[in-house]
């Protein structure tokens, strides 16, 4: 049986139950889980689901849990923090992945402390797809570094494009860098400097179609899209909320008049599509790719459904070999 996935089930703002159902819905699936936390609650949550004693699903002790509203620094002293011993489990090699809804930051440090940084890599970034015109368009960084220098951005390129590669079976995925416009000469100093970087990885591991602006994101104008963690996270809030809005609107509309109500019935299937394609559960978690070690940080909202579709991705990364695969990489870039 392959390498079980480490989830910090104790993470998140629902505590135990989301996970341990996610849980159980990746391990019928095939995904065998250790659950990282409260052995008497993981348990208790556990036997509330039929049939989970069958299924390859461990539990591992944690004391203690970071919370939602606690510094991400306490990582540091908290040694029996869920996410702590999550991480450890794949730093001893019992894991393949670390997955957790909880507190990001303390997820982010966890995964630095414990697992390291690849060689070659300044700064990890948080990796996210959103969805786009016929798929998803890669963004990163979605949040993990604020303030950021030009070389991360060439980095992230060469990381992300690995990844699309072996992952998700895209040859020579094309890369842009957000800007103010598609112009070479558009663009903050970084921007500007960040693009000199990225023109002359072009061809040597790095696809780079040149700058794109806020609206190419969604028009999957390329594959991968490269930014700060400042803005790329608002970016990827700002497409949640409009998603949101949007479809309250979409409802609103459809709930005004008799007719309307009528077509709203004709429709009904297809705007269940749409908001299935526009749920970020759909994703389920985003990959801090540059630790040597997969680390899948997800929203603290997560449902099952997310908690699920996490482990799967997490499981999808190991078999893929991702992080070997990474660091070839950036061996061959710097001998080569």
């Amino acid at each position: 049986m392959s390498l079980p996935v480490a989830l910090d089930a104790m993470g998140g703002d629902h505590g135990a139950p989301p996970n341990v159902e996610g849980a159980v819905q990746a391990a019928r699936a095939g995904v065998p889980v250790i659950l990282v936390g409260d052995r008497v609650k993981l348990h208790a949550e556990l036997g509330r689901h039929a049939g989970s004693a069958s299924l390859p699903i461990e539990v591992v002790e944690a004391t203690d849990v970071i919370g939602m509203d606690e510094h991400a620094s306490d990582v540091r002293s908290r040694t029996q923090a869920s996410i702590n011993v999550a991480s450890r489990l794949v730093k001893e090699g019992r894991a393949s992945a670390v997955v957790s809804m909880g507190h990001s930051g303390a997820t982010m440090a966890s995964a630095l402390l414990t697992l390291g940084r690849i060689k070659g890599v300044e700064r990890p970034a948080i990796l996210t797809h959103l969805p786009a015109k016929g798929g998803f368009t890669t963004l990163l960084d979605a949040g993990a570094n604020a303030d950021v220098k030009a070389s991360y951005y060439a980095q992230w390129a060469r990381l992300a494009s690995v990844y699309l590669k072996v992952v998700e079976d895209r040859e020579n995925p094309t890369v842009g860098l957000l800007s103010i416009g598609e112009e070479d000469h558009k663009g903050s100093a970084l921007v500007l400097e960040a693009h000199g970087l990225l023109r002359a990885l072009h061809g040597r591991g790095v696809n780079f179609h040149g700058n794109v602006e806020g609206r190419d994101i969604f028009r999957n104008t390329t594959d991968i899209v490269v930014t700060d963690g400042f803005t790329g996270n608002v970016v990827l809030k700002l497409a949640e909320g409009e998603a949101k809005v949007l479809f309250g609107w979409v409802k609103e509309a459809l709930q005004s008049s008799l007719k309307s109500k009528l077509g709203g019935l004709l429709v009904r299937g297809a705007l269940r599509g749409l908001a299935e394609r526009m749920d970020p559960s759909t994703y389920g978690a985003s990959l801090l790719i540059g630790v040597r070690g997969l680390a899948f940080i997800g929203h603290g909202s997560a449902d099952a459904r997310a908690v699920k579709n996490a482990l799967l991705r997490a499981a999808r990364a190991h078999e893929a070999n991702l992080i070997p695969r990474l660091e070839a990489a950036f061996t061959e870039q710097t001998s080569g």
